[in-house]
């Protein structure tokens, strides 16, 4: 009876998930062909509109800027209700709007007949002129590691510049910025205040969007935190930070809020989430001299046409692949834990021997990248020049926060007014001397030494500093503004300079490449069989909203956190089928993993092991690196597996299944193809060889029956 329950629950789990991800229509679905129609701009009168084939945002453009259509052309949904500014700022303690249309009595809905009834605001930032252009690169990437898409995003921009006309703003330019891109329903914004007012001003905040969106629902009581908002658009920021290895608990800016001037909603507190604002709230006042520019962080706005998980994940996914493409490197690395230079050596004579690309001086190890003296320099850089010489590329690791530096450079609590109390609990700021120092040090050793790798642990997570002798910054106003700046720069530059990047927290569209995929650091201290159940489930749940090389995983070698020997690898060569398929596990979801230890085999054997599965994983190396559709979550009940999908690739898909039971099991379990872009038939290549060819169904699934051994895991190329 109970093999007769996990048959069919097997079968409906796969069937649900795979019915949910087909939409109506597949002919135009940009998710699977490529969209030719190019990103453009148009004027006609008194519009402004913004389009691509995918997304279309159009302006009225006098008396004053507004924007009063906001299209999601695939599915025809209309995002807007009501007219807002376009911006809104304050400053030396005064706020105004910047651009917007007064006079619109009904906020449930909007008329384009009503526009030419509308005022402008006598004290509102006044339009001027606008001026269009190519899209420009945010960060100049450049690197020699292995990627999925080298290509930089393109489409076009528009620079809409306004002056102030209340007294005191007449030398304040405001100019509001929007990117649309090819390809994607996707359209960014940012806003810059430049000060010729010949005096210093103090900018308190900028509130760089702001949306009066249609309603997800209609609910006559509750209130904003209780209702839905709406799933029609995404946001993402580049001003996130939290350590959760997640974006929508790593995002500081997006706020949903009342609208007040909405009076005929049905809720009847007037609580629906329906008003969107973006802005870092805990930036309070940030001086800006006379000549200086201030650029708020830009929101990226993604139109969904769908409440499916997968749909959505595979949209935001998209977005990372094209507008920020150093996220699809994903060198192959080892993580080498060191306590003398012949070891490194003896590493790289590894890495090159089995096929790795890279190795990354581990926590622990002997390497300290904030010692810049001549001698550790010369050290490092005869290292590095090692590594090249067998075409390895090689890294370090530096600790920023969790750790107490001194008084004067630590994070000062606000509240207080001593250290402590930061994120970290102790934590440096990085705009103390030490913190500015850490900064020059880590770019000086890296240039100097020629490290391709930089691994940050624990950058700067948003504390707000109470100090007022930081050279970095003024005080608590300011403090977090300047050293996410800060923090920004030092990865651009980084980038730019070839240096591949590792840090914990949300800063990809600042430059870094890779975050933790999201573990228990325990958990590793538990035996090699949990282990394996626990990392599926983490790939599993780390790969709905990040791209397999967006996300690293940990494979300890040695002992960590605790643990006997059931749960090492160590000595490798007694537990070879435990590390053949951690390895399979990690590379199978083209997901790099920090295989830490001291070597990467300790025989012959355990080297053709090693050397074998990544020789396996470059063949597949491309359609590996492809998008997760996820098909059931590892339980350790049942059989667990992920497809992956690559429509435009020689290899359409690649499917895992695993059996982590102790017997045998034959399951028929329905696939979903629909992302692969296969239509009408499939061949399905069992571990790459023995090929089946299959009907795909009218719900773009096919119906498969597998039987797989006691605790093993198969694999088929879909083509």
């Amino acid at each position: 009876m109970y093999k007769k329950w996990t048959w069919m629950m097997g079968i409906l789990l796969a069937a649900t998930a795979a019915t949910a991800q087909s939409p109506a229509s597949r002919k135009t679905d940009w998710l699977i062909t490529p969209v030719t129609e190019i990103a453009r701009i148009t004027e006609k009168g008194k519009d402004v509109t913004l389009s691509n084939g995918l997304v279309s945002r159009s302006f009225r453009i006098s008396p004053n800027v507004a924007c009063y259509d906001y299209i999601n052309l695939s599915n025809g949904q209309q995002l807007l209700r009501a007219v807002k500014p376009e911006a809104r700022i304050t400053v030396n303690g005064k706020t105004y709007n910047v651009g917007g249309l007064n006079g619109q009595r009904e906020n449930a809905y909007l008329l384009p007949a009503w526009l030419d009834e509308f005022t402008a605001g006598a004290n509102d930032f006044a339009y001027v002129r606008h001026t269009v252009s190519e899209l420009k690169p945010r960060v100049q990437w450049t690197g020699k590691y292995w990627a999925a898409n080298r290509k930089q995003a393109t489409g076009r921009q528009i620079d809409f510049l306004y002056a102030g006309k209340a007294a005191g703003t007449e030398k304040l330019q405001v100019t509001v910025s929007y990117a649309i891109y090819d390809g994607l329903p996707l359209i960014a914004k940012w806003v810059t205040v430049e000060n010729q007012s010949g005096a210093t001003v103090a900018v308190n905040q900028v509130v760089h969007e702001i949306l009066g969106m249609v309603e997800e629902e209609s609910a006559v009581i509750g209130q904003p935190h209780q209702l839905k908002k709406p799933q029609g658009i995404y946001f993402e920021t580049n001003y996130a930070f939290n350590n959760a290895m997640q974006y929508p608990i790593s995002d500081q800016t997006s706020h949903w809020k009342k609208d007040s001037s909405y009076t005929s909603q049905v809720n009847y507190d007037y609580g629906t989430p329906c008003l969107f604002e973006a802005y870092p709230d805990k930036v309070t006042a940030v001086d800006l001299a006379n000549g200086e520019k201030i650029t708020s962080p830009a929101t990226w706005e993604l139109l969904m046409d769908s409440y499916d998980r997968e749909r959505r994940g595979l949209a935001v996914r998209k977005m990372y692949r094209t507008i920020a493409p150093w996220t699809t490197s994903n060198p192959i690395f080892m993580h080498l834990v060191s306590k003398n230079d012949q070891q490194v050596t003896d590493a790289i004579d590894q890495c090159a021997a089995t096929g790795y690309e890279a190795l990354i001086l581990s926590f622990g190890s002997h390497v300290n990248m904030e010692d810049t003296s001549a001698a550790n320099i010369a050290r490092w850089k005869s290292l590095s020049d090692y590594a090249h010489g067998k075409g390895i590329l090689i890294g370090g690791y530096s600790l920023f926060s969790s750790r107490r530096i001194s008084d004067k450079d630590d994070v000062i609590n606000p509240a207080t007014g001593k250290p402590g109390g930061a994120f970290f609990g102790n934590a440096p700021c990085f705009g103390s001397e030490w913190g500015l120092a850490y900064r020059d040090k880590i770019k000086y050793f890296i240039y100097q030494t020629g490290f391709d790798i930089w691994e940050n642990d624990g950058p700067y997570p948003g504390d707000v500093c109470g100090s007022t002798t930081h050279p970095g910054h003024k005080d608590a106003h300011d403090s977090q503004w300047r050293q996410m700046e800060i923090q920004k720069e030092l990865y651009r530059d980084l980038n730019e300079h070839g240096v591949y990047i590792n840090a914990p927290d949300w800063y990809f569209l600042d430059g870094t490449h890779k975050i933790a995929l999201g573990y228990r650091e325990v958990n590793f201290s538990l035996s090699r069989d949990q282990q394996k159940i626990l990392n599926r489930q983490n790939i599993y749940d780390g790969t709905w909203e990040k791209t397999p090389s967006m996300g690293w995983g940990f494979v300890p070698l040695t002992k960590y956190q605790g643990g006997g020997p059931e749960a090492v690898l160590e000595p490798l060569k007694d537990h070879l089928d435990d590390y053949k398929q951690l390895m399979f596990q990690y590379y199978g979801a083209g997901i790099q993993a920090c295989y830490r230890g001291p070597r990467l085999y300790d025989t012959e054997e355990t080297k053709k092991v090693v050397k074998e599965m990544v020789s396996w994983y470059k063949k597949y190396r491309t359609v590996l690196n492809a998008d997760v559709v996820h098909l059931r979550r590892a339980d350790g009940r049942d059989w667990d597996g992920i497809l992956h999908a690559d429509p435009q690739g020689k290899e359409k898909g690649f499917l895992i299944l695993y059996n982590p039971l102790k017997t045998p099991i034959t399951r028929t379990i329905s696939i979903p193809l629909y992302y692969t872009g296969l239509t009408s038939t499939a061949k399905l290549l069992a571990n790459g060889v023995t090929a089946k060819s299959y009907t795909i169904g009218r719900n773009y699934n096919i119906e498969m029956t597998v039987t797989l051994a006691p605790e093993s895991y198969n694999w088929w190329v879909v083509q």
